[in-house]
C-alpha cells in the first residue's frame, strides 16, 4: 500500500478506499489482466494490488480466470475480469406513457428488464409507484436467478427534481407537483433524477464526448449539459428545461404558462396534431409516426419536417452559449432522426456562425429511448467504481 506508517486509522482506510477503486477501475477499463499488469496500470505495488484484490474477489466485484497472457518472464499469472454475478444496479423509469426497469451487472450489461405500457397522464403518484413497485420486485427477482445482488436503485421521472431531496417539483407531462418521493425502493436506496439528465449520464458513462448537449425527447423535451465530463445542473439543479425555449415568442400558449415554447412546436403531442394522427393511449406515438413517415405519409413529413425546425433553432441558442463539442438527440425521438435531422442541421448551419460548425457534431444518440432506464441502473455501478467500500464491498 503507498503511503507512510504515520498515518492515522482514518486516512488509512480512505487511502484503502481509493485504491480499491483504482485497481477495480483499472480491471474495468482494460481486464482481463494480472495483477501484475494491474499493478503497473495504478502505480500500486504487486503486493498491495493482491491484497487490495484479495477484497474485491471476496465482495464477488472481481473474478478470476485463467493464466493471463504475458511477455514477461516466469509463470503468468491469473487474469482477473468483473465479475458478472454480485453487485448490481436497479433502474426504474416512470415515462408519460410506460413503466420500465432494469438491472445491469457491472460492466453495464443489461442482465433482467421489463417495461409495460401505461397511460401516466394525470395519475396520481401513489397507484403508479405502486406499480412500478411491483415491476421491479419481478425484475430483481430475475436478477437474482443470474447471482446478482441489487445494491441501489435509481429513478427517471420526466420532470424537474430537487437533487437535495429527491422530490419532484414539476412533472408537467404526469401533472405531478411538489411529489415526496420515498427514498427508498425494496429496501434499497433511491435516487431519483431527472430523465434527461441519465440520458446524457448513460452516453457519457458509455464513452461519449465529455462535452455535450444531450436532448431527450417524446411527450416532452428535456436537455442536459455535460461539461468537461460532468453533469452541469444549475444554481437550483434546474438546468436543461429546453421544452420550454421560446422559438416563437408570440405563438401559441404553452401549459407552463408562458407563450411560444419548443414543446409547443416539436413535443409529441404538437407533432401528432400537426401531422393529424390520432392513436389510442396505449399505442406507440413514436412508433407510429416512424411507420407513417417511412410510408411517405406527407402531412407526417411536414409536421417532423416542423419540428425539427424548432429543435434547431433552440439548440443553436444553446450551442451559441456553451460550445458544446456534439449535440445528440436521444430519447424516443431518436427513432425519428431520419426525419428531425435534416432541418435541425439546417437550422444550426444557419444560426451557429459566430464559431465553427460541423453537421456531423449533430447525432442521434445509439441508446435511443433506453438511455435514461440504462443511466438510473448505472448510477449504483458508477457508485460501485468509484468506492467500492460505499454499498458495502470491500469492507474487512
Amino acid at each position: 500500500m503507498i503511503g507512510s506508517d504515520d498515518r492515522g486509522p482514518a486516512s488509512q482506510q480512505g487511502m484503502r478506499r481509493q485504491n480499491l477503486a483504482r485497481v477495480l477501475g483499472a480491471v474495468a477499463a482494460h481486464g482481463p489482466l494480472s495483477r501484475a499488469d494491474a499493478a503497473a496500470r495504478t502505480g500500486l505495488t504487486r503486493a498491495a494490488v493482491s491484497s487490495l484484490v484479495v477484497e474485491l474477489i471476496r465482495d464477488g466485484v472481481v473474478v478470476e480466470l485463467g493464466p493471463a497472457p504475458s511477455g514477461r518472464v516466469g509463470r503468468p499469472g491469473n487474469a482477473l475480469t468483473l465479475s458478472s454475478e454480485g453487485p448490481a444496479g436497479l433502474g426504474l423509469e416512470v415515462g408519460v406513457e410506460h413503466l420500465a426497469v432494469c438491472v445491469t451487472d457491472l460492466s453495464g450489461e443489461v442482465r433482467a428488464q421489463a417495461r409495460v405500457a401505461a397511460d401516466n397522464r394525470g395519475r396520481a403518484p401513489g397507484p403508479v409507484l405502486a406499480e412500478l413497485d411491483a415491476l421491479a420486485d419481478t425484475v430483481v427477482r430475475a436478477a437474482r436467478g443470474h447471482g446478482l445482488r441489487v445494491v441501489g436503485a435509481a429513478l427517471a421521472v420526466p420532470g424537474l427534481v430537487d437533487a437535495a431531496s429527491g422530490a419532484v417539483v414539476h412533472a408537467p407531462n404526469l401533472g405531478w407537483r411538489d411529489v415526496a418521493l420515498p427514498s427508498t425502493l425494496l429496501g434499497l436506496p433511491l435516487t431519483v433524477e431527472n430523465e434527461a439528465n441519465l440520458g446524457a449520464l448513460a452516453e457519457l458513462w458509455q464513452g461519449g464526448a465529455q462535452d455535450v448537449v444531450h436532448v431527450s425527447a417524446g411527450a416532452g423535451i428535456g436537455a442536459a449539459l455535460v461539461v468537461g465530463g460532468r453533469l452541469f445542473r444549475g444554481a437550483r439543479g434546474f438546468a436543461g428545461e429546453l421544452g420550454h425555449v421560446p422559438v416563437h415568442p408570440e405563438g401559441h400558449p404553452c401549459t407552463c404558462g408562458a407563450r411560444g415554447c419548443l414543446e409547443q412546436y416539436a413535443g409529441e403531442e404538437a407533432v401528432l396534431a400537426a401531422a393529424g394522427v390520432e392513436v389510442s393511449p396505449r399505442e406507440d406515438r413514436i412508433g407510429v409516426l416512424a411507420e407513417r413517415a417511412a410510408a411517405g405519409d406527407p402531412r407526417v413529413l411536414a409536421a417532423l419536417e416542423r419540428a425539427g425546425t424548432a429543435l434547431g433553432t433552440a439548440l443553436a441558442g444553446a450551442v451559441n452559449l456553451v460550445d458544446p463539442s456534439a449535440v445528440v438527440l436521444g430519447g424516443a425521438y431518436a427513432e425519428l432522426g431520419e426525419w428531425l435531422l435534416p432541418g435541425m442541421r439546417r437550422e444550426l448551419s444557419e444560426r451557429v456562425v459566430v464559431r465553427p460548425w460541423q453537421d456531423g457534431a449533430l447525432s442521434v444518440s445509439v441508446l435511443g429511448r433506453r438511455g435514461p432506464l440504462l443511466g438510473a441502473a448505472l448510477v449504483t455501478i458508477r457508485r460501485i467504481m468509484d468506492d467500492p467500500a460505499s454499498v458495502g464491498v470491500g469492507h474487512g
